[in-house]
């Protein structure tokens, strides 16, 4: 039973479910499925498939998360940039408003789920700690300029198509003449309508005299406003039949039971996108999820996490959806009006359900224009690019890297994007750590710490060399450290110790080993000791299995201040050149 809550939460915290908590995730539900309507459409349109998979995608996917998540906050569903990800990826394999489309939105939604669930099962959530957030921040900026770039189609009501973003501009402008000026006035009153809700709205309301609850509700509703009140414009008077297009007839049931598709072509053709997918969309969630969980002092499983999202994307999958991951906007709605549990996402993807039967109907006059500028809305908030000035003023390589990502997703495609957004991560902490910080330290005058001497007063001694190793040595810096030994010991005093500070080093692998077996062999070839001090106890445990203690020509001290009385000796001035910090 204990096995069985750990991968199922609701068995834990639906014992202690009570009326508070229902009431509290009841409101929050009420507020998320009044935004999440719009949303689902709008993301729908921007992956290329029917308005009602956004609600199908937003349905068993909830309910899935609401079993198995472990945050009370996270709101699963279609996202922006997941749902651009779908259509790049599945329009390489399908024409868009095809069967086949269709088909490959559900295969790709298949195997992210398949892969999130392996990796969850696997406990290798810690494997997206390899994208960097300032790569992370790159991405998703360009790709809300992408984003908003394919929607402006809409919004001019015309024909332009394009994975990038020169590709975009030059369809765009080739089509600008078509443009449809009741499609483009709908379009611009629209984007700028909620542009005025997000800022606007709230305090306009509290003015009014309206209670700060109410005045958040009608808020967060203001994209169901623009909804209704454009779709009541296209349906009086007449404008779908003076060239502006509309959602048309939309299914009015629940999400039909469907199957993705499993041929081999098939498969090959979306298995690297699905991962992209995954790890992009597993990043965002968990983001999200961690920063408003600590909020409440509360913590979330990121292994559990990989789990209940690849249960939601295998239940988009066989429910008419495509994929589908935690969202920051509706999820910062959901902590905000109250969510206490993860049943609150149960509760909308009931509301959503409701919607699905009995109000689809309703939206047959409403203008893809009208969605496009909730899509436009919604992504500008994503674009940061002050990400490029911090990154600029901290790291020049975490710049090189964020500057690449957001050329390389705006000039060849968020695939190739994202791909290079991982492998640029990689490099990175590679680039860092490839040549660490090693700095020879004396010891503070009257105390028993030992410090930089090039940036403090310490004591030295010209027969002794002690370097600080501050990082894991592992096979990209092993020869580094080597090198950098035969270096110092061959120039400046006549070094008879060399004393490895190994307090900062976690992990040394084999081929770290092999060069501290070489740098024993040359000192002792050379007449020079060499010692090791204050190496952490899981580091030693594994030295000792190896035959470097044995061979060593030194010893092995405890503490920096215990190498330093058995080796200095009469403290006095070196004049060899140091190692530079």
């Amino acid at each position: 039973m204990h096995a069985l809550r750990q991968y199922v939460p609701i068995l834990q915290w639906g014992r202690t479910y009570d009326r508070a908590a229902f009431a509290n995730d009841a409101v929050a539900a009420v507020i998320v499925t009044i935004m999440l309507i719009p949303q689902s459409l709008a993301y729908a349109l921007l992956a290329g498939l029917p308005p009602e998979a956004g609600l199908y995608a937003s349905i068993v996917p909830i309910l899935l998360y609401a079993i198995l998540g472990t945050s009370s906050a996270l709101a699963v569903g279609p996202v922006a940039v997941v749902s651009l990800l779908t259509a790049s990826a599945v329009g390489q394999v399908a024409e868009a408003g095809t069967a086949g489309y269709a088909v490959a939105a559900l295969t790709l939604a298949f195997l992210s789920g398949a892969f999130l669930l392996l990796m969850g099962l696997l406990r290798l959530g810690f494997l997206a700690n390899f994208l960097s957030h300032p790569v992370i921040a790159g991405f998703i900026t360009a790709s809300g300029i992408l984003i908003a770039a394919s929607q402006l189609k809409h919004i001019f009501g015309i024909d332009a198509h394009g994975h990038t973003l020169p590709e975009l501009i030059t369809s765009l402008a080739a089509h600008l003449g078509e443009a449809s000026i009741p499609t483009l006035v709908i379009g611009i009153l629209a984007t700028g309508f909620l542009f005025w809700v997000r800022k606007g709205m709230k305090p306009l309301l509290r003015a009014l005299g309206l209670g700060s609850r109410l005045a958040d509700v009608a808020t967060k509703a203001g994209p169901v406003l623009a909804v209704v009140a454009t779709t009541l414009a296209v349906w009086a008077l007449g404008l779908s039949e003076n060239g502006v297009r509309i959602v048309g007839a939309v299914p009015q049931s629940l999400p039909p039971f469907t199957l993705p598709g499993f041929a081999p072509d098939l498969l090959k053709a979306l298995l690297v996108p699905a991962i992209l997918i995954s790890i992009i969309g597993f990043v965002e969630s968990v983001s999200v999820a961690q920063t408003l969980a600590a909020k409440k002092r509360q913590r979330i499983d990121p292994d559990q996490e990989l789990i209940a999202l690849g249960a939601a994307n295998l239940g988009a999958a066989f429910t008419g959806g495509f994929p589908v991951t935690g969202g920051f906007s509706r999820s910062v709605v959901n902590f905000d009006a109250g969510a206490e549990t993860p049943a609150a996402g149960a509760f909308t993807a009931l509301g959503l359900a409701v919607a699905a039967l009995l109000l689809t109907p309703l939206i047959y006059y409403l203008p893809k224009a009208t969605l496009a500028a909730t899509i436009i809305v919604a992504v500008l908030s994503l674009v940061d690019f002050s990400i490029l000035r911090k990154t600029w003023a901290y790291s020049r390589a975490d710049f090189a890297a964020v500057a690449a990502t957001i050329l390389l997703t705006l000039g060849l495609g968020v695939e190739i994007g994202v791909a290079a957004g991982v492998l640029l991560s990689i490099a990175l902490h590679l680039y860092k750590t490839s040549r660490p910080h090693v700095a020879e330290v004396g010891r503070v005058p009257g105390t028993q710490h030992f410090r930089n001497i090039l940036r403090h007063e310490v004591e030295t001694a010209p027969h002794l060399l002690t370097l600080r190793v501050d990082e894991s040595l592992y096979f990209v810096n092993a020869r580094f450290l080597e090198d950098l030994v035969q270096s110092r010991v061959t120039e400046g005093c006549a070094i008879t110790d060399v004393v490895l500070m190994f307090s900062a080093v976690n992990e040394v692998d084999f081929s770290a080993l092999e060069s501290l077996e070489a740098i024993n062999a040359r000192l002792r070839d050379m007449g020079v000791g060499l010692h090791f001090s204050e190496v952490k106890g899981p580091v030693m445990d594994r030295l000792k299995r190896s035959h470097l203690i044995e061979a060593l020509n030194g010893r092995v001290f405890l503490s920096q201040n215990d190498a330093w009385e058995a080796l200095a000796g009469k403290a006095r001035p070196c004049t060899g050149a140091a190692q530079p910090s």
